[in-house]
């Protein structure tokens, strides 16, 4: 049966044109939840647009939080499966105004914009030259495109508005959710995973086709900051103290090999994303993550171990470290139960697509599900180059993703533990 599954390519392009249309960027600095406006916008349409597909149950919950249900057709028995994705977009990149457009790709470069001239080429991003002669999904140079998790949302709606328009088709209950501010870390911070009843879950936020990760980084955030004493720069000798500089010192001590720009695979990094501040006072913001869950415990060490040091050379109370834990390794949650990966991969063999089975270089909303009971490996959207300008979407990828939680749908009917 999952041979046949024929996702409607055009309903599932304009409903991602139509989603990146709305701004959804989330905001660190927000206290409310979502953290932007535009995510309760788009929150609402989709409440809309499951109600209309035969989810009568759609209800759009006070934290922003979209969940829906798909009652079991012929499987009662059959455990529930859920299908999430998240409402925002990074704060990264700008996100107002996508101007999305479909090209054709014939091979060699592709010009998203004149003014100014934005290039999108195989010789920086050499994964493009696979889709030649597919239409991909591009952005005009000046924001990102949306695709994450935007497919996501996409492929999830278009797959569960499939299974209901399908009665012949056997399934067992399904759940969907659409979360907010997942890109600042919250995106399960008032998930109910109780009500939500899934007996596993999958994130539908995943990069290229084939993608299927179950293990991601141990993540922290680390804010740093620097007390400096400003003195007039004439008479600054032996008196001042400059947090910039001090900052800037801080820096350096880290590993320069251990930064994302050259680190790859398993290999853990610091990154420094945020600095800015002044003689006096001066704020710094950190990432750190690692897959191993002992060196991510010593890269938090080796950061206070930093500040211990410059304030024995600077004096008490000149460096203060706040560090954070965000999500830990969703692998360890994961391997005793790893039929749920293996019934992800039946998936994707069924609808013709090779699974690709890495570890995500950052975290999902799944990973910490994963640890609240709910596991919750990522399968692909087929989007690249998230959060930037250059961010393109394959138009086939996405088609394939939305027949995967088709078909995940129907095998956890007739998969065995």
């Amino acid at each position: 049966m999952t041979e046949d599954i024929a996702i409607d390519r055009e309903n599932l392009v304009a409903r991602f044109l139509n989603y990146v249309g709305c701004d959804t960027r989330s905001n660190e600095e927000s206290a409310t939840c979502p953290s932007t406006p535009g995510q309760i916008k788009l929150a609402r349409r989709l409440v809309d647009e499951l109600r209309a597909a035969g989810l009568a149950d759609a209800t759009l919950g006070e934290n922003g939080c979209v969940t829906a249900s798909l009652a079991a057709n012929g499987a009662t028995d059959a455990p529930t499966v859920g299908f999430i994705a998240h409402l925002d977009t990074s704060p990264e990149a700008p996100g107002f105004g996508v101007r999305p457009r479909i090209v054709r790709y014939n091979g060699g470069d592709i010009i998203l914009g004149e003014s100014p001239r934005v290039i999108l080429s195989p010789r920086d991003f050499p994964e493009l030259a696979r889709y030649a002669g597919q239409d991909i999904i591009v952005t005009d140079g000046t924001t990102l495109l949306g695709a994450d998790d935007k497919a996501g949302i996409a492929a999830i709606l278009s797959a569960v508005s499939y299974l209901a328009r399908h009665p012949g088709i056997v399934h067992g209950p399904v759940r969907v959710a659409f979360t907010p501010d997942e890109e600042i870390g919250r995106g399960t911070d008032h998930f109910d995973v109780a009500n939500f009843g899934a007996d596993f879950a999958y994130t539908v936020d995943g990069g290229p086709l084939g993608s299927l990760e179950y293990e991601n980084f141990n993540a922290a955030g680390a804010s740093v900051h620097f007390a400096g004493r400003g003195v007039h720069p004439g008479e600054a000798k032996g008196r001042m103290k400059n947090a910039l500089a001090i900052a800037n010192e801080w820096m350096a001590m880290l590993p320069a090999a251990e930064r994302p720009e050259h680190t790859s695979g398993y290999e853990g990094f610091y990154h420094v994303y945020k600095l800015r501040g002044d003689v006096e006072q001066t704020d710094l913001s950190l990432l750190i993550r690692d897959h191993d869950r002992e060196r991510f415990q010593a890269r938090k060490a080796f950061v206070r171990q930093l500040a211990a040091f410059l304030n024995g050379k600077y004096g008490a109370g000149t460096v203060a470290v706040t560090i954070k834990d965000s999500y830990y390794n969703m692998r360890e949650k994961i391997e005793p139960v790893r039929y749920v990966v293996e019934i992800a991969e039946a998936a994707m063999r069924s609808v013709g697509v090779e699974p690709v089975i890495r570890p995500i270089r950052g975290g999902t909303d799944g990973a910490r599900l994963s640890f609240r009971g709910l596991p919750c490996p990522n399968l692909f959207t087929g989007g690249h180059n998230f959060h930037g300008r250059f961010e393109y979407l394959p138009v086939p990828s996405l088609e394939k993703a939305a027949a995967t939680v088709v078909a995940i749908a129907i095998l956890t009917t007739v998969w065995q533990k």
